[in-house]
């Protein structure tokens, strides 16, 4: 049975998406970019908008009852391949051994033009 992880606020809901969906012991995260609270991007450059971005995917994983040491794949789009390094450093951050499978892909453009990187993830949930 499919269940919707809902975080507050929800800045997916007009876009007709959920945070998150859990099927079974699996949770799949959306894409989670560098946005506040208030859904605006924040400002700082590449690595502000990646710690936000990474902060909004361990919020989505919380609200689904997973955590970031349960990430076993993770995507991650970045507008400028030149900001690798910047990931890098972010995956040390934020996941720790074994590090989740993992692709970095480049893309045009994300939902925002003010957007630099958008994360997305597959977790294991444990139940009790």
């Amino acid at each position: 049975m499919l269940e919707r992880v809902v975080t507050e606020p929800d800045n997916y809901a007009p876009f007709l998406l959920s945070q998150g969906i859990r099927y079974g012991n699996l949770l799949f995260i959306s894409g989670q970019a560098g946005a506040a609270d208030d859904g605006r991007i924040v400002e700082g450059g590449f690595r502000a908008q990646g710690e936000q971005a990474f902060a909004n995917l361990r919020r989505a994983l919380e609200a689904g009852g997973s955590s970031l040491k349960d990430v076993v794949k993770v995507t991650i789009f970045v507008t400028d391949m030149s900001h690798f390094e910047d990931v890098v450093e972010l995956r040390r951050q934020f996941f720790s051994e074994p590090y989740p499978a993992d692709t970095i892909a480049e893309v045009k453009a994300l939902y925002d033009p003010a957007a630099m990187i958008e994360i997305e993830a597959i977790a294991a949930v444990h139940t009790p």
